[in-house]
């Protein structure tokens, strides 16, 4: 694990190393990140020291994070190849600690980022090497009426399924099932009648 005061994008960073031979799961942490971002490309900042920001290798998945309902954190993977074949992912994570206080308030108050951490990569280093099962039977998404905002279109249905390999599945309200590759998911929630 590397940790720096601050970087333009620890996924940056660490996707560079990646293509250097870096080693499967490297942790790259800073302070602050002046070039952050996230899903769709959406600049994401906070104050220096506000927040954990750290990116994990992988090389051989996971976007929000909910606590109750409510998001916690947000996740970006990118992936890299080379010789036309995908051979590495990193993955960042931009924790609510103390900014963006929805999800942060349920973590108490005087939560260190470093400390937090640790107790990340702890729990990381005990997950089993198959976390499908596990991933599936926690996805808050799952049964849930959704809006797939895509690149250059949205779908609106029930997310029904995920995949092994991470594509959503969605079944419109034509009964037309659809695999999502990559999309921004909003849960759809029913209004309140006036």
């Amino acid at each position: 694990m590397q940790v720096v005061d601050v970087t333009g994008s620890t996924n940056a960073d660490l996707l560079g190393r990646a293509s250097q031979g870096a080693a499967d799961r490297s942790v790259l942490v800073a302070a602050h990140q002046t070039s952050g971002r996230g899903r769709l490309d959406r600049i994401w900042e906070a104050p220096p020291g506000a927040n954990l920001l750290v990116s994990m290798l992988f090389r051989d998945l996971p976007a929000d994070l909910l606590l109750d309902g409510r998001k916690l954190a947000g996740v970006l993977a990118q992936s890299g190849a080379s010789n036309g074949r995908v051979d590495h992912l990193v993955v960042g994570i931009g924790l609510n600690v103390g900014w963006a206080p929805e999800g942060a308030a349920r973590l108490g108050n005087g939560v260190h980022p470093l400390d937090l951490l640790a107790g990340i990569l702890h729990e990381f280093d005990a997950l089993p090497d198959d976390v499908f099962p596990l991933y599936r039977a926690q996805l808050a998404t799952l049964g849930q009426a959704v809006r797939v905002h895509l690149h250059d279109d949205s779908i609106d249905g029930r997310a029904v399924d995920v995949e092994p390999d991470g594509r959503l599945t969605v079944v419109d309200d034509q009964e037309v099932t659809h695999h999502i590759d990559t999309g921004d998911v909003v849960h759809l929630r029913a209004r309140p009648a006036e």
